[in-house]
């Protein structure tokens, strides 16, 4: 009785401990070794149905007489084919596996030399090259919530104290098929949790796809910054640069920090494309450099048609044939208007910086009068088309700007509106904060250093530093490696990044494993660590 008591006490343990674990393998290990434990059985395997309900796949196979461990945790792989549930379209109840699954019943053979009914060829095959006597049989089906077999427990010689083979008792196959019953409900939850992550992890990546697809100049951005984070990531963990010394992150966090990176910029779903695409200053729902070309062109034809009339004038008055200051002045009038059309145009393209002094040109070049097709004289570019002319950085103007910059706002309120289960709860910080600045003049929020995490600042350099080498943007072409290190640099002075993580992807070498696999050969170049800006070794 006592023995009944303590074996039941152990059932418990062993349910309670499967409840408990999320690794599948662990799972299915803690399951054939308790059975086992509980029965006293020599060996046992462990077997899963297959997705087709046609065959049953061997998971872990175990023999303590034959030092045998299979599958699971072991890393020994096995090399069993599974068993066909069915032969030619009819139930194979030959192998008592098969017969346990089409029954539904536990299978308890005393001895599989004597038993009828069954093909045991295969047991005494492995028997004949392994010198060992199978017997006992216990095979239990494992079936979950609703009734659906999701596999097969098969036990093997059980024991008693002398080390004799028995049968399996009748209170040995209550405690396995109990046992049984329990794992069926443990391995579901698990699978049932695992497709819950799959399919958020789909989800996710469903939105960082359609973002893709919105724009072909910042799809990459969405794939690319989760790798680029964890590469931070783990070089912040193994390092003990100032604040980074006591921090670590667990495999949870790193999986929280992975999730943010996919959804840092979901909410770009709600920013409009003609911004998103804007490629050069003067682009709307088309180009508008190709009117101001026209326009000059216009401006150049009334030129020329002044001359002439000037020339006739002459002629008339004088009878001068002599017209070559006219031809001159003609001549250096279109000169001006050549070069100051190739300045708006190169001038349109956007780039990193455009000084007081190209601005004031743009504004002097606007001043030129022409006549519409309507008779009416005009400024050669009108109040919108200065303003978004004379952008000092990339395309965008003031409105446009702050148009981009709302993804933010609405990321953080899209993230902040999810229901995070507890280990995903730093999603919302971690996404929301990659645009703010340790100096506080960042957005949507202007927090400070102090006030933003340490992988919410990870982040942050990540989402930079992919801005930087990117090449699919759509008013640059991308920099040099040595170039966009520069850069990061001059951040990490101005107090733009954090200061610690900074020294971390330089020393690493971060950027380069990044380059090595995210960037063309061609913008690889030689980096002197020495010379960027901010950087100690």
């Amino acid at each position: 009785m006592d023995q009944v008591i303590q074996r039941i006490a152990r059932l418990n343990e062993i349910g309670i401990s499967l409840s408990a674990e999320r690794d599948t393998d662990i799972v299915c290990e803690q399951i054939l070794k308790g059975a086992m434990e509980l029965t006293n059985a020599d060996g046992g395997s462990l077997y899963r149905m297959a997705d087709d309900h046609q065959t049953l796949e061997f998971v872990i196979v175990a023999n303590h007489s034959l030092n045998i461990h299979m599958g699971g945790t072991s890393g020994v792989a096995i090399n069993f084919p599974p068993i066909q549930l069915f032969i030619d379209g009819k139930p194979n109840l030959n192998m008592v596996v098969g017969c346990a699954v089409h029954e539904d019943r536990t299978i308890n053979i005393s001895d599989a030399y004597d038993a009828e009914g069954f093909d045991f060829s295969g047991t005494r095959n492995f028997d004949q090259q392994t010198g060992y006597r199978t017997q006992s049989i216990l095979t239990v089906p494992m079936k979950n919530h609703e009734g659906e077999i999701i596999g097969v427990l098969q036990l093997i010689n059980a024991k008693d104290k002398e080390g004799q083979t028995n049968e399996f008792s009748p209170d040995e196959q209550d405690l396995a098929e109990s046992l049984a019953s329990q794992a069926a409900v443990a391995l579901t939850n698990n699978r049932l949790i695992e497709e819950q992550r799959e399919l958020f992890e789909a989800f996710i990546k469903l939105i960082a796809g359609a973002i893709d697809e919105k724009s072909p100049y910042t799809g990459g951005h969405c794939r690319r910054l989760p790798d680029l984070t964890m590469m931070i990531a783990d070089a912040c963990h193994d390092s003990d640069v100032g604040v980074l010394h006591d921090f670590s992150m667990t495999d949870k966090d790193r999986y929280e920090l992975r999730i943010a990176g996919w959804l840092h910029d979901c909410g770009k779903v709600t920013t409009p494309e003609y911004v998103v695409d804007k490629a050069t200053k003067l682009e709307t729902i088309y180009d508008r450099v190709n009117t101001v070309d026209t326009r000059f062109e216009v401006l150049k034809r009334d030129a020329k048609i002044e001359m002439l009339e000037q020339k006739l004038a002459r002629v008339h008055d004088s009878g001068d044939a002599d017209n070559s200051d006219l031809e001159d002045a003609y001549q250096k009038k279109i000169k001006q208007y050549d070069d100051d059309r190739d300045f708006i145009r190169t001038s349109n393209i956007g780039g990193e910086f455009m000084d007081e002094k190209l601005q004031q040109r743009v504004r002097d070049i606007a001043q030129y009068r022409w006549l519409n097709s309507n008779n009416t004289e005009q400024p050669l570019l009108d109040d919108d088309e200065v303003k978004n002319m004379v952008i000092e950085r990339g395309t965008l103007n003031d409105e446009e700007r702050q148009v981009i910059q709302n993804h933010i706002v609405m990321t953080i309120k899209m993230l902040g509106e999810l229901p995070f289960p507890k280990h995903l709860l730093n999603v919302p910080e971690y996404a929301g904060g990659h645009h703010e600045r340790m100096d506080g003049k960042g957005y949507p929020l202007g927090l400070t250093r102090e006030q933003l995490s340490i992988p919410a600042r990870m982040m942050g350099i990540a989402d930079i530093f992919e801005a930087l080498t990117s090449s699919d943007r759509p008013y640059k072409k991308g920099k040099k490696l040595s170039e966009c290190l520069r850069i990061l640099g001059f951040m990490k002075q101005d107090g733009h990044i954090d200061p610690d993580i900074f020294t971390v992807f330089i020393k690493e070498k971060v950027y380069l494993r990044y380059a090595d696999e995210f960037l063309p050969k061609e913008q690889i170049d030689e980096i002197d660590e020495s010379k960027i800006p901010g950087y100690q070794s």
